[in-house]
């Protein structure tokens, strides 16, 4: 895998906590310069940024709107002026419970914006970043879902937004192509999220071909994977312990809450 020189830096949104926060992590230990984006996380992602910094690593929590193209261009502008930005990954999003039959539209443009429109937008100001000849290999992952591989109505909205956004994978690698590489990471169940419970999550967790959690460090070194192999684009890494080849007629947890009933024990 080849290495990023120390000045190179990363971007990642919604870095403060979960999965964003072992990406900044795992990219940090690799030697990147760590841009961790935060929207109200600000304690979350001051302590993981200080703490790494601790370490010895460059780490600076910055909070920004993304939601917006001015918030997401004066990210990139204000990362830019500190140095190289190599790579962005776009790991924000946002779920709200909903159907194909009461899906609230305007709730479903704020997940198709934030979800969506973030991702290609960031991406395509990567791309406008760089100079011809600057030798910097730059990248794009969008953080997916395995959803996307293995399909229920239940959250209609947000999986609408992550099927776009992966078959978007591979068109902007096209469309963005030599300037910026774009690849997919597709995580199965990380965290407990939603109405979820402990209990809930510890069995939904081992619903996968392996029974075993994945782990949010796998996927973050997954990112890395792809962020530091320049032979890469246009493809999506399923990290998941196999669960999106384990099809559902509903989202696991509905299903694992099913079975709770019947068997209270966790």
């Amino acid at each position: 895998m080849a290495e990023s020189t120390p000045r190179t830096g990363v971007l990642v949104t919604g870095g403060g906590q979960r999965l964003g926060a072992a990406a900044c992590e795992a990219f940090a230990r690799a030697g990147w310069t760590v841009w961790c984006q935060y929207r109200a996380s600000r304690d979350e992602a001051e302590v993981l940024c200080a703490r790494l910094r601790g370490e010895g690593h460059t780490a600076t929590a910055v909070e920004a709107d993304i939601a917006s193209e001015e918030g997401r261009r004066a990210l990139v502008a204000q990362i830019g002026a500190d140095g190289p930005l190599g790579c962005i990954v776009n790991n924000a999003s946002t779920f709200e419970p909903d159907t194909g039959l009461d899906f609230d539209p305007e709730a479903a443009l704020r997940q198709l914006g934030l979800n969506l429109i973030a991702p290609l937008s960031f991406a395509r100001l990567l791309a406008k970043s760089g100079r011809p000849g600057d030798g910097i290999d730059r990248s794009a992952i969008h953080i997916l879902d395995q959803k996307v591989y293995n399909l229920n109505p239940d959250y209609f909205s947000y999986t609408v937004s992550k099927l776009a956004l992966e078959r978007a994978v591979a068109l902007q690698a096209q469309s963005l192509a030599p300037a910026v590489r774009v690849c997919g990471v597709a995580p199965g169940i990380l965290f407990v999220s939603g109405p979820q419970n402990q209990a809930n999550f510890e069995r939904a967790s081992r619903a996968n071909l392996l029974r075993r959690p994945t782990d949010p460090a796998d996927v973050a070194r997954a990112c890395v994977f792809l962020a530091g192999t320049p032979s890469v684009t246009g493809t999506t890494l399923c990290v998941d312990n196999g669960q999106h080849l384990v099809p559902l007629e509903r989202d696991i947890m509905f299903v694992v809450d099913e079975l709770l009933k019947k068997d209270p024990k966790p």
